[in-house]
């Protein structure tokens, strides 16, 4: 059933920062003048301290909100390969990363919103119970308060953050194929990463007003969620995100960061 549109709002997420030394893969200049709140890498799968120092002065001029984009060390699989990290070890590197983007978020006069696992971290968490728990335990050692966990509704990420007493926000991905589970289709099979922009945004308008989406089978699947993600690393990232901003407004759905 379609949503009523009144006092609608979503969140429009990317990830950015993901670059290290004199390489450069996302635009973040151009995202940050479009969505609400920026995923920062933090290091272990992208980044350096010279990147997010410069994204988060970036996201504070823009009046962006900064998000530990948190993940495996994994800087040569791009964090995209699973990885059997000790939880407690796993705890301390979360940790680790939130701390050194803390820093940067601070000196540009802003601060750590939220914190999202990337990739293979992002996945293991939905369905790994101990893994998850380790991301949960990072983030209340490197908080000073309940930060909000960014994830796939149903994980066992939010499980865990929820017994935590950590805020959680549900996101959905416009340019990933859906399983009939309502999990991600895996990166390396047929379909699974969806560049079409017309599918695109239509898949965001599904979301926003109908809470919904197709999955890779032709089947619906519910998706409440309060938060979309397109991913910065897309080739046209910035002009798909505008479009899908653009659309999402003409739709009368506001645009906004969560609370």
């Amino acid at each position: 059933m379609t949503a009523s549109l009144a006092n609608l709002s979503i969140d429009l997420n990317a990830d950015l920062g993901e670059g290290f030394g004199r390489w450069r893969l996302t635009d973040d200049e151009a995202l940050l003048s479009i969505v609400t709140s920026a995923n920062v890498a933090c290091g272990f799968h992208a980044g350096d301290p010279s990147t997010m120092h410069r994204v988060c002065e970036l996201a504070a001029e823009h009046g962006v909100r900064i998000g530990a984009q948190v993940s495996y060390r994994d800087l040569a699989g791009f964090g995209r390969r699973s990885m059997d990290v000790p939880p407690r070890e796993l705890a301390d590197e979360i940790a680790y990363q939130i701390g050194a983007l803390e820093i940067f978020a601070r000196a540009a006069g802003a601060r750590v919103h939220y914190v999202k696992p990337h990739g293979a971290l992002y996945n293991r968490s939905v369905h790994d119970e101990a893994q998850a728990a380790a991301v949960v335990k990072g983030v209340t050692l490197a908080a000073g308060g309940p930060l909000p966990v960014l994830g796939l509704p149903g994980s066992r990420l939010h499980e865990a953050a929820r017994a935590a007493g950590l805020p959680v926000v549900a996101e959905a991905f416009a340019d990933r194929a859906y399983t009939a589970a309502g999990t991600l289709v895996p990166r390396g099979e047929p379909g699974a990463v969806v560049s079409d922009p017309d599918t695109v945004v239509k898949r965001a308008l599904g979301f926003a007003r109908d809470h919904a989406v197709t999955s890779i089978d032709g089947q619906r699947v519910e998706v409440d969620v309060r938060s979309l993600c397109v991913h910065g690393d897309t080739p046209g990232a910035a002009d798909l995100a505008r479009r899908v901003r653009s659309e999402l407004t003409t739709a009368g759905v506001r645009v906004a960061a969560f609370t």
